[in-house]
């Protein structure tokens, strides 16, 4: 290799001016000192590599820089534990940026490499997005037993989903006891996660009377109105205790409506349902991208005044507003009320049809929990209970 010692010496020059550098001249320069010390400069070459990908809003840029970035922390230092750390960093943002592409093939193979570094998480949103969940939970079971108690919910609920999407209902139902149990200890033992409760034990409700179990859903929906009935007669300073995340809300929403959306395949991939992290980039645009079809539909059918359909339609519609904004505290109960409220009133209107009145109403009764609203979401759900049970 032949070294421009000229361009080596500018490029010192100018990372020892007094001047503040933009990333474009801090990675010029750094592309040139890499090339005589990596270990020094390969990893500062792969940070402002990423910064500029990070920053650019052209796709095709962004792949070419991660690419450049993935180059120089393959040449760092080898072993080293900040080498590690580098590639897989811009082994993310290259996959990132090549699934935005729809490149699926290379940014799945970049996952695999990813996990063969320990980090299987986006392998395993990859396999659920092309409807390979017996493989996607094999994955989530080992990311759910080794990780960190903060993220016990999304771990779980992620491998469940998988399991459910596989037909493995019973070994589903088993993982979402387990978490049902955390949390519970949770609420015992700290005074937290109440809410959290209340959606899980609705969504295993859900997930049970799926598949035919009517009594463990039953009992599921009654320990879910104790909650509420508990929560509704807080005082506030019990209240303020109380931890909660719209994007529990948002998510087991959005699983609850898997069954209704195409199923998902390599060749037309779906959202990991069960999760609002790490969507490829094509499949969250995809997913998004059938609101006009639906909203074409919608008016089609309210037009003939076919309720059920009409119902089901709009059902889908508000679960791409969750997954669009639905972990957004501003105007939260705003601009979500209109949706729930007409599902209800629609609903009521189908008296031959009381499934659908307790879908709506038990939709309603979460999103309620989310508003915080406590008396009118037990209401919700005690009339959903009654119809259903």
């Amino acid at each position: 290799m032949t070294i421009d010692h000229d361009a080596v010496l500018r490029a010192r020059v100018l990372l020892l001016g007094s001047g503040r550098l933009g990333p474009e001249e801090l990675a010029g320069a750094y592309r040139v000192l890499a090339e005589v010390s990596p270990k020094v400069y390969g990893p500062k070459l792969v940070g402002a590599l990423l910064t500029l990908c990070n920053h650019s809003r052209d796709p095709r840029v962004k792949v070419e820089l991660a690419a450049e970035a993935v180059r120089a922390a393959r040449v760092a230092e080898a072993g080293a534990p900040e080498q590690v750390e580098w590639l897989c960093r811009a082994l993310e943002a290259y996959q990132a940026s090549l699934f935005a592409l729809g490149r699926r093939a290379e940014g799945r193979a970049v996952c695999e490499e990813l996990a063969g570094a320990g980090r299987s998480g986006q392998l395993a949103t990859v396999l659920a997005e092309e409807g390979c969940f017996g493989e996607a939970a094999a994955l989530h079971e080992v990311a759910a037993r080794k990780g960190a108690p903060e993220d016990s919910f999304w771990e779980m609920v992620r491998w469940a989903a998988s399991l459910g999407g596989a037909g493995l209902h019973d070994a589903a139902a088993a993982v979402f006891r387990e978490l049902l149990a955390e949390t519970r200890r949770e609420v015992t033992d700290r005074g937290t996660g109440p809410l959290l409760l209340v959606w899980a034990l609705v969504q295993f409700a859900r997930m049970r009377e799926a598949v035919g179990g009517g009594a463990s859903a039953a009992a599921a929906r009654r320990e879910a109105l104790g909650v509420l009935e508990q929560l509704a007669s807080a005082t506030a300073g019990e209240a303020r205790r109380w931890y909660w995340s719209l994007g529990w809300w948002s998510t087991l929403f959005v699983l609850s409506g898997r069954a209704a959306e195409p199923a998902a395949s390599p060749e037309s991939p779906m959202p990991p349902f069960g999760t609002e992290r790490g969507w490829s980039r094509d499949v969250r645009e995809g997913f998004l991208g059938m609101q006009p079809g639906l909203d074409a539909e919608a008016a089609e059918l309210r037009e003939a005044e076919r309720l059920p359909e009409l119902v089901d339609v709009l059902r889908r519609i508000s679960i791409r507003a969750a997954v669009r904004d639905g972990d957004h505290h501003y105007r939260f109960e705003e601009r979500f009320a209109p949706r729930f409220d007409e599902g209800v009133t629609l609903a009521r209107r189908l008296p031959d049809d009381p499934a659908r009145l307790a879908r709506a109403l038990t939709d309603r009764s979460m999103f309620l929990v989310a508003a915080r609203s406590f008396e009118r979401a037990h209401a919700d759900l005690a009339e959903a209970a009654a119809l259903l049970d």
